[in-house]
């Protein structure tokens, strides 16, 4: 009879766990998801898992002092990728001895200084830091590898990505304070979200002509313009800006979703026009809340009234 597998995979999500001291942990694991649970200290067996690629702390009561034992074992040294989001963290945690780290999720904690990750290893692919008090962007410049960029839900003024970060891929920087955009041309990336910021104006975006999809809602934009060169848009939203016409969209012809609703367009003149080359692809535009969308509500209304 051959021996039975040993595991590699290790999932407590949702146990209501507030220490590990009733479960096994085989030295043969690859990932230990610990999401949502009360732990608040690091049993010491974790940093023992010679070949662990995957840990997850999310939902839990982790502290900085609590997962500092991580950063002092050679053992897990092999770890590619860290979950601490929705925990009690302060400060980037010391991850400097993760040399192959592709994934570091710090997202919804009490973060305020981006300071800590000039020791992140420059093999990172995908960095989040949503829903913190992050103040400025910094220590970013070594991530060449990076694809996905989450800043959401912080405190940020200034955008300030560095011109070497040609791989990234997505870019989330909604519910900020930004004003203006900064993209240094990043000529490969595909989705940038400013939703919720306090952008004026849609110039910047001009060199990135990979990009799928742009979400700029509850901004104060007032003129659609800058988009001629962004041919591989797919979905747009402006909805929730300060438009009072429609721009700048004819070169746009892989369009799939417009999103311009709660705006002030108070004329559909020229619209046909402006999508006929996007009309095999284009399956939904939203115009709720637009002065044009209440005339077009009463001719129809009179129109009823008139043949009754």
């Amino acid at each position: 009879m051959s021996e039975e597998a040993s595991p590699t995979l290790l999932d407590l999500t949702s146990y209501q766990l507030h220490d590990l001291e009733s479960v096994e942990l085989p030295l043969s694991l690859t990932e230990l998801d610990l999401t949502t649970n009360r732990l608040s200290a690091l049993d010491p067996r974790i940093p023992q898992l010679p070949n662990l690629k995957k840990l997850s702390f999310r939902q839990n009561l982790i502290t900085d002092a609590a997962i500092e034992p991580l950063s002092s074992s050679h053992l897990i040294s092999h770890l590619e990728e860290l979950v601490l989001r929705d925990n009690k963290l302060k400060k980037i945690p010391d991850v400097a001895i993760f040399k192959k780290l592709l994934v570091l999720d710090v997202s919804f904690n009490e973060i305020s200084s981006l300071n800590g990750l000039s020791k992140v290893s420059s093999t990172l692919r995908e960095l989040y830091v949503s829903k913190n008090d992050v103040t400025k962007m910094e220590e970013i410049e070594h991530f060449h590898e990076l694809q996905i960029l989450e800043l959401g839900s912080n405190r940020l003024r200034v955008m300030e990505l560095p011109e070497n970060m040609k791989n990234l891929q997505e870019l989330w920087l909604g519910r900020n304070r930004i004003r203006t955009v900064n993209l240094c041309g990043l000529k490969c990336i595909k989705k940038i979200s400013l939703q919720s910021n306090r952008l004026t104006s849609m110039n910047g975006f001009q060199g990135c002509v990979a990009l799928e999809e742009l979400y700029l809602s509850h901004n104060g934009i007032a003129k659609m313009e800058g988009l001629s060169t962004l041919v591989n848009l797919r979905v747009l939203d402006v909805s929730a800006n300060r438009l009072t016409e429609i721009n700048d969209i004819e070169n746009l012809t892989k369009l799939e979703d417009l999103w311009l609703n709660d705006n002030n367009i108070a004329s559909l003149e020229g619209l046909a026009e402006a999508i006929a080359g996007a009309r095999e692809k284009l399956t939904t535009i939203y115009l709720e809340r637009n002065p044009c969308i209440y005339l077009i509500n009463r001719m129809l209304k009179d129109e009823t009234i008139f043949k009754s």
